[in-house]
């Protein structure tokens, strides 16, 4: 079995993530009595931290977690050299507008999803074929089937490195698996060279690498609440115009 340090050297070169001493330890520690293979143990290492907080998982350094005045409007842009993991914290799609956000949500709700302009109903597995073929549209137009509002962007993010700080990321250029379908709340990105302009990063493909992953305890109740959130925030809006 790889010793702490082959292993933590290995995640840090494949994935650039500086791993804890005491989570490697406790990691093989849980593992000592499988004879496991170095290059199976390193995948469901990193597999773990992924799903983990890396405020726990990962060892924060200077040159690997967000500067103190990350926020700051007064300095005009710099760069994070990086490289500094990060988890999403939440997401947002602020290329579609509010209310067609909760449309989306209703849809999904409903079982529906869009194929060109139309609206047909998902089949769902074990459904009667007689009623599936009630449900199907009759015509289809052309292009592939996808759930409501998929892809969309550009989008906000809420980033936290491993120190806990916090920072706004906005999506300057599509950055493939990222959309509020496919990325779950906890996912890890890794950061390089990424500018940071008046406290806001901007992301690109150049400088932001998906890891994904998830932590099931954000995960689960962000999407749950996801709707009543968008509902308060038109309720605020529509109180002010008054």
């Amino acid at each position: 079995m790889a010793s702490a340090d082959q292993l933590a050297a290995q995640i840090q070169a494949s994935k650039g993530l500086c791993v804890s001493p005491a989570w490697v330890n406790n990691f093989l520690a849980s593992n000592a009595q499988r004879n496991i293979p170095a290059s199976a143990l390193t995948k469901t290492a990193i597999f773990r931290i992924l799903a983990s907080d890396i405020r726990e998982s990962l060892s924060p350094n200077p040159t690997s977690v967000f500067p103190a005045n990350i926020f700051d409007p007064n300095i005009r842009e710099r760069h994070l050299q990086g490289p500094i993991p990060v988890q999403v914290l939440d997401i947002e799609d602020i290329g579609a507008s509010l209310w067609s956000q909760v449309e989306a949500i209703e849809r999904v709700e409903r079982g529906e999803a869009i194929r060109g302009r139309e609206i047909v109903r998902t089949i769902s597995v074990g459904e009667d074929q007689e009623a599936a073929d009630n449900n199907s549209t009759a015509n289809y137009t052309t292009g592939a089937l996808n759930t409501p509002g998929s892809g969309g962007g550009p989008h906000r993010l809420v980033l936290q490195d491993a120190n806990g700080q916090r920072a706004v990321a906005v999506e300057m250029h599509n950055i493939e698996g990222l959309s509020i379908e496919k990325l779950s709340i906890g996912a890890k990105l890794v950061l390089r060279n990424a500018l940071v302009a008046r406290g806001m990063i901007l992301l690109h493909p150049a400088c932001a690498t998906l890891l994904g992953g998830k932590i099931e305890a954000l995960d689960r109740p962000w999407k749950e609440g996801r709707k009543a959130r968008i509902l308060e925030r038109i309720s605020a809006v529509g109180a002010e115009a008054s």
